[in-house]
Parts: C-alpha cells; structure tokens; sequence
C-alpha cells in the first residue's frame, strides 16, 4: 500500500482535498478522528487528560475541547504535556489501522494529520501532500470559520510550523486559495500521479 502523508495548516482546506481523495477510492486514516478517539469517555487516555488537567473536564465526565483548546494554545508546556498523553496512543491506533488496510489489499492510504511535520511523521510516508493557502486567506478563513479574533486566530495558526515551510518540504502541494472547481482540478491531476508515485 503505498501511503502517503495529507497535511496543511489550520483553515487551508485540508479536510476538503481529503474527502476529494476519499472520492476517487483513497482510505484516510484521519488523526483527528483518532485523537477523539483515544480521548473518549472511559478511556486511559481520558483519565491521563483528567489528571493532569481537571479543569477541562465537565461535570458529567467529559472533555471541555473548548477549554483544554484554550488552554494549550496559550501554553506551550500544557500543549507539551498533552501530545505526552495523547500522541503515543494515537500512533499506536494509526498503526493498528495501517495494518488493518494492509490486510485488506488496498492500495493507496491517506495519512491526514495536521502536525505531519511538527510530529516527524513524514518519513514514514512515501509522499508527503500540502494543502497550501497563503496567511492572509488562511487568517481570514480561520477567523470566519471560528469566530476568533485577529490575535486569537494567529496564536492558532503560531502553534504549528509555517505553511510556507510545509510546502517547500510537501512532495505534492495543492493550492486552496481559490474555488472549489479549481482545488478539484488540481486533485484531477494529481490522483494518478499519487497511484504511481511520481512527482
């Protein structure tokens, strides 16, 4: 199976190019998805978050995203502390999938991670493909899509590495400033190149 690493940076789009790749017959393996995952009701990775962060915890047991998003964007130790808790167990069930998919013969799985570069994962891909807008439209978008103000949406987009980093290190780049039709073009064009694994 040939796999192959979607990132981006918050707001860029990376979910849309993700389901267009879902469409053309990609498995995603989605981190997001696995990060609540791993952070569920009467999980171990729950009560490691409870412990050492009760504030964001609700009253009925469950984890305050809001809060603990609060928290750990304005906190570099507390966002430390955090991936300590969650990224093992995270790469633990990515792993699991992988080999699920494996199994099943398919051919092409989708890596989709916001933090692909931030956590090393790059090199265990065979490509890596970036989701690219430029600052302004990615603060823009953030702040529509979030209701966040102009310094609570940079603190955001701060916490991870440049998109203009990730796409002078990106295998393929998608650029998502403009429309729909457009990024779909693009997806068009690459898909068969993302089978055959040529640049």
């Amino acid at each position: 199976m040939r796999r192959i690493g979607l990132t981006g940076g918050i707001a860029s789009g990376k979910s849309t190019v993700s389901q267009m790749l879902k469409a053309r017959g990609a498995e995603i393996i989605d981190a997001d998805l696995i990060a609540r995952d791993v952070v569920a009701p009467g999980t171990a990775g729950l009560k490691e978050i409870a412990a050492r962060f009760p504030q964001v915890i609700t009253a009925d047991g469950q984890l305050d995203r809001q809060k603990l998003g609060a928290l750990i964007f304005n906190d570099s130790e507390a966002r430390t502390a955090l991936n300590a808790i969650t990224h093992p167990k995270i790469r633990q069930a990515v792993t699991a999938r992988i080999e699920e998919l494996v199994r099943q013969g398919t051919a092409i799985g989708i890596y989709d991670s916001p933090l692909l570069y931030e956590n090393h994962l790059q090199s265990e891909c065979d490509g890596v493909l970036v989701v690219y807008v430029d600052k302004a439209t990615q603060l823009k978008r953030l702040r529509t899509r979030n209701g966040l103000s102009e310094t609570e949406a940079l603190q955001r987009m701060d916490s991870q590495m440049p998109l203009d980093e990730k796409r002078r290190l990106a295998d393929w780049v998608i650029d998502n400033s403009g429309s729909l039709a457009e990024t779909q073009a693009q997806v068009d064009v690459l898909w068969p190149r993302l089978l055959e694994g040529t640049s």
